[in-house]
């Protein structure tokens, strides 16, 4: 049987948790930082997980992350 092919792209935004959880970065953080407060940005440092509701289509891009 052929292995999958993971997405290339998809395995370097994710992480899997050692609960088998995905763990991804936050958006908004690279360009227009002038306009964001450091309100905004300091929650944004953090990571956060994928919602359950996209791991289905998160296992089909990366199945070995």
């Amino acid at each position: 049987m052929p292995k999958m092919k993971s997405n290339k792209g998809a395995v370097k935004r994710f992480k899997r948790t050692g609960t088998g959880k995905l763990r991804r970065a936050c958006s908004s953080k690279s360009h227009l930082l002038t306009g964001k407060s450091a309100r905004r940005m300091r929650p944004l440092r953090k990571g956060k997980l994928v919602d359950p509701a996209d791991l289905k289509r998160m296992r089909i891009l990366a199945p070995y992350v």
